[in-house]
């Protein structure tokens, strides 16, 4: 296998035969199932998928034990919800092979108008504003298809367990040197139901566990740290990473975004 291809996964049944089927020939499929409820792990290795069971909820303990499945020279991340096509992985790829970047994002660029909810839309333009004011990465779209080395992946230690990873990704690759551009994919109306992004409330969580990791980079602090290792961390009212100072002038949109999303699901 050249490619592992890590989907997180979460009930995901209906959608896993088209993601899998659209996998090119070379990249290596691995499911994780994040405590799903609708058959998705058998779903996934009856359509071949190498299948990683991760009881610890979270987008980064998905990833990050996907990860530690995978073998291949390259890893991708693509979501399991059809929202995105895997048989436009090789585009990143060729970018990471050829030497032209380390960590190459793609960029969504929705195909139909449901597939992007507006407050998930405003937030991630709010959040890629204030990416590349940290990093200076001339980057618009914190995308969740990627690809890069698995070496260098791994040697990022990304410590994140909730919806901080991507970001956290992005913020090590800075650290560390590496370069990072995006390139235009499509988006499309995923199949189900979304669990973070097509909710008001899941917007919410992930916009404040990547808030916590831009305050803690725009700090001064090279690197980011952890947001939160598990669920428990929000109920002991502790954290594992970085205590970080504050930088109100850098994050001021970034928390008007939260407050105002945080009204709306209170009401």
């Amino acid at each position: 296998m050249n490619v592992d291809v890590i989907l997180p996964c979460l009930d995901e049944a209906d959608a896993l035969p088209r993601v899998i089927g659209r996998l090119p020939q070379g990249y290596r499929a691995i499911v994780v199932d994040n405590g799903s409820t609708d058959g998705s792990a058998d779903v996934a290795r009856a359509h071949g998928a190498l299948v990683v069971t991760e009881p610890r909820r979270g987008f980064g303990s998905a990833c990050a034990a996907g990860l530690a499945a995978a073998t291949a020279d390259y890893v991708a991340f693509c979501d399991a919800d059809a929202s995105m096509d895997p048989a436009e992985l090789p585009g990143l790829l060729d970018r990471v092979a050829s030497g032209r970047t380390d960590l190459a994002l793609g960029r969504r660029v929705p195909t139909s108008r449901g597939a992007w909810a507006p407050h998930a839309r405003f937030a991630n333009r709010v959040l890629a504003v204030l990416m590349r004011r940290a990093t200076g990465y001339r980057l618009r779209d914190l995308g969740p298809m990627r690809v890069m080395r698995r070496e260098q992946l791994v040697a990022l230690d990304l410590q994140d367990r909730r919806s901080g990873y991507p970001l956290e990704m992005v913020l090590a690759a800075h650290a560390a040197g590496l370069r990072v551009d995006e390139s235009d994919i499509g988006y499309a109306q995923r199949i189900g139901d979304s669990k973070v992004t097509g909710t008001l409330r899941g917007t919410v969580n992930a916009v404040r566990d990547m808030s916590r990791l831009l305050r803690a980079y725009r700090s001064g602090e090279r690197r980011p740290g952890t947001v939160a290792r598990d669920s428990d961390t929000s109920r002991s009212g502790t954290t594992t990473g970085l205590e970080a100072r504050p930088t109100p002038a850098d994050t001021a949109p970034l928390e008007r975004v939260v407050g105002t999303a945080t009204a709306e699901v209170r009401s």
